[in-house]
């Protein structure tokens, strides 16, 4: 008779608990209210081989599109010129006096709370697994049974384009906020798209014309207070699957991004927006533009509130093909990547990443 190996994990006991913690719909927030001090092994992260490499040396570029309606070419391109330098060397950049007002920002976050707030019992019946829907809440999207280990986070996610949402598809207590949300972050949307064809060197309506503006998912997280913060995350290291990214985070803190092989605090500015290429962006672009992994730490003060609005029309499959654009291609240049169609993309991105893949682009790459 063979002899068992304690000192390998028990998944079907781990997978076993973590189902006992999807059925209570209570969330990880349901934690917190019960005032518990040792967090669930199901939530202990192993150490990230950047774990202690920080480097507090830079910051994130910061565009401010203040006068990007300025008539004088110099000054429009000066802002095209670092636009570009983020999107090539960081990735990432936090854009300031981008036209949505102030308030329009603290009423999303406002509502966020709202939502994550309200009694458990009227949570509970909006608690689903059914990715499909216009509207789907619960802890973990996507990551309860294939991720290694689980965020310490609370998240509803909302598809905002192309359909049009319906109020009704929204809970009333933030259902006035992401209708108006989503048709201020479409117009920003459609500028940046213009700013970052102009920096590729391309026709300002270029990437609008392939569609990597049609589709606007966003996900609203709530992240509690955690007693353990060391041994978890509250948002596990990754790349973002579709073209951009656009993040409102509050005061808190927490986002980092991996930057030359460290972690770098994407410091909150108030007002301003954090923008990041996705893996798409990084394909169509050929590698020009650089999809960067990035995370968010777990924190003992709380709750965090961020918004993260995704362009990326994944739920919505087209036969239409991505690839490199033949405009940035050369013969010192050629392709990097097969074409793809998003329904296929949509198909392998995200079960690529649920089973630790660190590079989704690898799949396609020539």
């Amino acid at each position: 008779m063979g002899t068992t190996d304690t000192t390998k994990p028990n998944f079907d006991s781990i997978l076993s608990e973590r189902k006992a913690f999807d059925e209570t719909k209570a969330s990880v927030k349901g934690f917190v209210d019960e005032g518990i001090k040792k967090i669930p092994s199901f939530f202990h992260h192993q150490p990230d081989k950047n774990e202690i490499a920080y480097n507090n040396c830079h910051v994130l570029p910061i565009i401010d599109l203040a006068d990007i309606d300025n008539k004088d070419p110099i000054i429009h391109q000066k802002i095209i010129d670092k636009l570009k330098e983020a999107c090539e060397t960081w990735g990432f950049f936090q854009v300031v006096n981008h036209g949505i007002p102030l308030n329009i920002l603290e009423e999303l976050k406002d509502g966020i709370k709202r939502f994550h707030e309200q009694d458990p019992e009227v949570k509970k019946d909006l608690y689903t697994t059914d990715p499909k829907g216009p509207f789907t809440y619960n802890s973990n999207i996507g990551g309860l049974s294939n991720s290694p280990a689980l965020n310490w986070r609370d998240t509803f996610i909302c598809f905002l384009a192309p359909d049009t949402p319906k109020p009704e598809d929204f809970p009333l207590v933030c259902r006035d906020i992401l209708i108006e949300y989503s048709k201020q972050m479409m117009n920003l949307g459609f500028l940046l798209f213009e700013l970052l064809s102009e920096a590729l060197g391309l026709n300002p309506n270029h990437l609008k014309d392939m569609g990597c503006v049609e589709g606007l998912i966003a996900a609203c997280h709530y992240y509690p207070p955690c007693p353990e913060p060391d041994l978890t995350v509250g948002l596990k290291k990754h790349s973002d699957t579709g073209f951009l990214a656009v993040v409102l985070q509050d005061h808190i803190g927490g986002l980092q991004v991996l930057y030359q092989d460290k972690w770098v605090d994407v410091k909150p500015i108030h007002g301003s927006l954090v923008v990041n290429v996705g893996d798409l962006l990084q394909l169509i672009t050929n590698d020009k533009f650089k999809s960067v992994e990035h995370r968010v730490v777990a924190n003992q003060v709380g709750p965090r509130i961020s918004a993260a609005c995704f362009f990326y029309n994944g739920h919505k499959l087209s036969s239409r093909l991505y690839g490199p654009i033949k405009e940035l291609l050369s013969e010192d240049n050629p392709p990097k990547y097969r074409e793809t169609t998003i329904g296929d993309y949509a198909v392998y991105s995200p079960a690529a990443k649920r089973l630790g893949c660190t590079s989704v682009l690898s799949h396609y790459k020539i």
